[in-house]
């Protein structure tokens, strides 16, 4: 598994402390206002909004706030109008990265993701300079320790690709158009899905072995994180286990 994926998976888990929990909450409640302003607010027959929906429970979001984030997109409630908009760009030592935020005010946040990857030794690129080194993935966590064969049959079975373990867990990767599916089969054997959502993934990777220049990406990617308009963050960096713990603990 690339370093990407497990600096996502240690931002999942610090997702768990109080001190980010609100903000969150917040950013996916705004993917699930988009989600039902875009394409109605029946999850049913809106597959976007029906991921959203499940990432937001399985971030233990409170359902009375997901059902009136979706009255907002639909404008059954007041709300702000967010639009979707991606930036790519490159952080030290030509790592690619792909940006993608939910803004009310695009000059706003586009001047402020310039500003963030020039003062982390980053810097922005044109559009489709680099979005073809990912290709779009649905990503589900499962919760291990299981037998692999038994899991590999299992995910060919439900429709997914592959899996990769990481940790005492498992990632899955499928189809985007088959992430929930892929997802009520693997939970109708037994398997617990911790998480599932639509994420990029990098073709090819750069290895990073230098750790000063690992943390200078790793603190890059922290800080246009934290960005109150920032969805996500994908780069095609690898960085070892050792340095991610390392720059986890400073």
């Amino acid at each position: 598994m690339s370093g990407h994926s497990k600096w996502a998976t240690t931002k999942h888990q610090k997702a768990a402390k109080d001190a980010v929990r609100a903000k969150v909450f917040a950013k996916i409640i705004r993917q699930v206002e988009v989600a039902a302003r875009e394409g109605g607010g029946d999850p049913e027959s809106n597959a976007a909004l029906r991921t959203m929906f499940q990432k937001a429970r399985d971030a233990s979001v409170p359902i009375d706030t997901i059902e009136r984030a979706i009255k907002r997109g639909t404008g059954e409630l007041d709300g702000v109008r967010y639009e979707s908009i991606s930036y790519e760009g490159y952080a030290p030592g030509g790592v690619a990265l792909i940006i993608e935020t939910l803004t009310d005010n695009r000059n706003r946040t586009s001047a402020e993701i310039k500003h963030l990857l020039s003062k982390n030794g980053g810097s922005i690129a044109e559009p489709g300079a680099v979005s073809w080194q990912f290709d779009r993935k649905g990503s589900l966590e499962v919760k291990g320790p299981l037998d692999e064969d038994q899991l590999l049959e299992w995910v060919l079975e439900a429709g997914g690709e592959n899996f990769d373990a990481q940790g005492d867990n498992y990632v899955v990767t499928t189809e985007p158009t088959e992430l929930m599916a892929v997802r009520g089969a693997l939970e109708a054997t037994g398997v617990t899905v911790l998480s599932s959502e639509l994420t990029l993934i990098p073709q090819n990777v750069i290895p990073v072995e230098e750790e000063a220049e690992a943390k200078r990406i790793l603190r890059l990617m922290d800080a246009v994180d934290e960005h109150d308009d920032v969805q996500n963050v994908y780069a095609n960096f690898d960085i070892s286990d050792d340095i991610l713990a390392s720059a986890d603990a400073e």
